[in-house]
């Protein structure tokens, strides 16, 4: 008797499943195939450890037809297209879609709804959308995006709205609300057409009754006060008029003129002064001399005679306040007791005159200032004391903490390993040094000197390294400004100046004049003409040599 492990008929209930023991493959099949490049899913065909799926498959024998009747023509070469996935072909293409909802309005007497346009982007990629609402300046309404970037829902049943289900004249329910579509866009009406969907005739956008009734002057028997604080905040707001000004302050003790920054702003009437700092002018970082607020200009006579340091001016005790027609460039202007000069404004603050009060002059004046800072002090730089180099010394000069000076890093890179090789004598009275013999070495990437002396047998005197590799200055040169030696000063018979110690070159490798050949432009010619006469007439007696005493007229670079 042979029992069915495949009993699919039992209900999948705790003692109505049995494990087959023979069996012993439990991988999943494969499902991420790649073509093309492509990462593209694939169906399984097979269960779970090669078993049959459970699906309805066509049989191989559902499929016997007579191939005898057909002749099949043999290409050469299969004719296929490139496979592109949707997720590629599709990407960045959106549909725009134009659209409105009504708002009902509650308890008001001026409007019943309110018709608040809307645009709704499809995402063909991933069949998502999103629906944001244009922003408009001082509606009060919070708008922007109503619903974030996902797939909406259709119906209870689970299903999501596609391209498909997107005409225009329909209602697109969407949680609750109904947007009706009007319009769309060129592209949007263009992918449609060619994926066999007939548009309907586009709508034409409500107008909203309450911004059509706010647009329509309303009959009005009184003259219309020129007071009008909504119409002034919203044509005046974020324009300032700034006019630069001086504080004459030097009547009072420890008192100077100071320059000021004076802003009108126009929405509110409000003035605000502000103090002009200069580097290092010794003050506390707070530049508001005056806060923000309306300056009266006229006090009523009841109100005068109240003490000002106590009395907290109000809208009743004021007949009149500052207003733009009282600055003036050129003049001088009183705010709460304190004189201002106003020498210049901006341009916007030009043209707002210009436009508004055309009969006001502006004229700028020039005003000599008399708290001018004295000119600094040129720091005096103390002399070289032949310590290090002299850009590390002059670091100390500068800055408490000295910061290391900064190199050419591509001409270090450019010139790596490139060194210039000079056979020098001493120029001494001693008749000690006239046996002695040196090699300059100059090194094209740092512009540094290294003196290296060649050992003389029986001369009493020890050779080795004379100078460490360092800049030389040329004699005369300031510290401030100094001037060091370059290749151009290396001819042949002349004199180098190393720290007292006087050097007469007497030959060259080379590679030296091979390289001031390249660069002859920039090397004079009394320079490279000595070069020349002194490395063609032949090899000379006085050959560069390194420290091991090795012949270096053919220096590696």
């Amino acid at each position: 008797m042979s029992w069915n492990w495949n009993s699919h008929g039992l209900p999948f209930l705790p003692g109505n499943s049995f494990r087959d023991v023979t069996k012993s493959a439990f991988h999943r099949p494969q499902t991420l195939d790649y073509r093309n490049g492509y990462s593209q899913l694939r169906r399984p065909t097979v269960g779970i450890g090669q078993d049959p799926l459970l699906s309805d498959q066509l049989m191989q024998r559902d499929f016997s037809f007579d191939t005898s009747e057909f002749d099949y023509d043999s290409f050469e070469e299969p004719l296929h297209e490139e496979y592109i996935p949707s997720h590629v072909a599709l990407d960045k293409k959106v549909l725009r879609f134009y659209a409105y909802f009504m708002e009902s309005i509650l308890y008001s007497p001026q409007e019943e709804y309110r018709v608040r346009p809307v645009v709704i982007y499809y995402y063909l990629e991933d069949d998502s959308m999103c629906i944001i609402e244009p922003l408009v300046e001082n509606s009060g309404i919070p708008q922007g995006k109503r619903i974030k970037r996902q797939r909406l829902p259709k119906n209870e049943r689970g299903d999501h709205y596609l391209w498909k289900d997107l005409n225009l004249g329909m209602d697109l329910k969407v949680y609750g609300m109904k947007y009706r579509i009007a319009l769309c866009d060129a592209f949007t009406m263009e992918f449609m057409e060619s994926e066999g969907i007939v548009l309907n005739a586009p709508e034409k956008m409500p107008v909203d009754p309450y911004a059509k009734r706010r647009n329509i002057p309303h009959p009005s028997f009184t003259t219309p006060s020129e007071l009008d604080r909504m119409y002034q905040f919203l044509s005046m707001d974020r324009k300032v008029l700034r006019f630069f000004a001086m504080w004459d302050d030097a009547d009072t003790l420890y008192g100077e003129i100071r320059p000021v920054s004076i802003q009108y702003f126009l929405v509110d009437d409000t003035v605000e002064i502000r103090e002009v700092h200069e580097p290092n002018s010794g003050r506390d970082p707070f530049p508001v001399l005056m806060r923000r607020q309306k300056l009266p200009k006229k006090i009523k006579p009841k109100s005068d005679t109240f003490p000002s340091c106590v009395l907290e001016v109000s809208t009743e005790e004021v007949d009149e306040y500052y207003s733009p027609k009282d600055f003036l460039v050129g003049q001088t202007i009183k705010l709460l007791g304190r004189p201002f000069l106003l020498y210049e404004c901006d341009g916007s603050t030009k043209q707002y005159y210009q436009k508004n009060h055309p009969e006001l002059e502006m004229k700028p004046i020039d005003v000599p200032r008399t708290n001018q800072r004295p000119q600094e002090r040129k720091t005096e730089i103390p002399p070289y004391n032949g310590f290090g180099s002299l850009e590390d010394s002059l670091q100390n000069c500068l800055s408490l903490i000295p910061e290391p000076p900064k190199k050419d890093v591509i001409k270090m890179l450019e010139n790596d390993h490139k060194v210039l090789r000079y056979c020098a004598t001493l120029d001494s009275q001693n008749p000690e040094d006239v046996r002695r013999r040196f090699i300059m070495s100059y090194f094209l990437s740092n512009d540094m000197i290294s003196i290296f002396e060649k050992p003389t047998r029986n001369s009493g005197i020890i050779g080795g390294r004379f100078l460490e590799k360092t800049r030389v200055p040329k004699p005369g040169s300031s510290v401030d400004h100094p001037e060091f030696y370059s290749p151009a000063d290396f001819a042949i018979g002349a004199t180098v100046e190393v720290f007292n110690h006087r050097f007469v070159l007497t030959d060259a490798d080379h590679y030296v004049l091979t390289y001031l050949e390249s660069i002859s432009t920039q090397i004079p010619r009394p320079t490279l003409e000595s070069l020349q006469q002194k490395c063609r007439k032949g090899p000379a007696n006085n050959k560069p040599a390194d420290r091991n005493g090795a012949d270096v007229s053919q220096p590696s670079s």
